[in-house]
């Protein structure tokens, strides 16, 4: 199987502009729950492709409000490249969605339509999970407030928590589209005073430079303060170390998830990702 024969076409892919905001991509994040977008500018030749914009570009670069810099180069991939071949390659690049590109931009392949393969028989997928899974598990506490939890996330570097209630059992998953959702862009003035402005507080994307005594415009991502048990996933999918990757990427398709507890018996034992089936090809 080739990526021309699971890639979405460019038709269906979603795309941001050059010139444009970080606002754009914030609304299509939000809107489609995807991790980043594609970026283009029209030129006389027609469409070329520039890189993509990450949701984790928009939070590692709060100072930055054009698009054009917040693009990313990545890799890019042919059409007739096989499917073990892109996922090696996202693997090995750490890249969630790969541009299909041959001259412009012709479609792009993700993890999802990888896993959605394998789910299908379309690819090997009879690894057992117990052999694939992460023993390190990122969690938080369910009364954490989100703004904190974000922070959690971002320092631990991986887009999920699984949530532990009082006693330390699992009650819930947090993933970053779950913050992603419930996150607005709000506008405002600050005085700056006549000295240099302390930092924002500690949740705020963008810092505030005093120059002088006068209002400058400001922009932070608010993002809810109530507890992470407010906007977690309370039913957990979870699995055992005996089912297979098929059956797990059949479980991920089902539920539109990235991630999934593993158990033995009632105790958590791992975590398989969607990135960790993909290298089981």
């Amino acid at each position: 199987m080739n990526v021309a024969d699971a890639m979405t076409p460019r038709s269906e892919v979603v795309t941001v502009s050059i010139p444009g905001t970080r606002d754009d991509v914030l609304e299509y994040l939000q809107e489609r729950g995807f991790s980043s977008v594609p970026v283009i500018k029209e030129t006389e030749g027609g469409e070329e492709f520039r890189g993509i914009v990450s949701r984790d570009a928009l939070i590692e670069r709060p100072d930055e409000d054009q698009l054009a810099l917040l693009v990313e180069e990545v890799p890019t991939i042919s059409a007739d490249t096989t499917i073990e071949a892109a996922a090696q390659l996202m693997v090995g690049e750490g890249e969630r969605r790969v541009p299909v590109v041959d001259g412009r931009l012709e479609g792009i392949i993700t993890i999802t339509d990888v896993i959605r393969a394998i789910a299908n028989g379309d690819v090997d997928g009879d690894r057992i999970v117990g052999d694939l899974a992460e023993r390190d598990i990122n969690c938080v506490y369910a009364e954490t407030p989100l703004t904190v939890a974000e922070r959690e996330l971002s320092h631990a570097n991986v887009p999920y928590g699984v949530v532990l209630d009082d006693d330390g059992d699992m009650t819930g998953m947090l993933t970053e589209v779950d913050i992603i959702e419930v996150a607005r862009v709000v506008e405002g003035e600050d005085d700056t005073g006549d000295s240099i402005a302390n930092q924002d507080d500690e949740w705020a994307w963008e810092g505030i430079k005093a120059v002088g005594g006068r209002y400058m415009p400001t922009r932070n991502v608010e993002i809810p303060v109530e507890p992470v048990s407010e906007f977690m996933t309370g039913d957990v999918v979870t699995v055992n170390k005996r089912r297979t990757a098929a059956e797990a990427a059949q479980l991920m398709i089902e539920h539109d998830i990235e991630q999934i507890p593993l158990l033995s018996g009632d105790e958590l034992t791992g975590i398989v990702r969607d990135i960790d089936l993909l290298q089981g090809l």
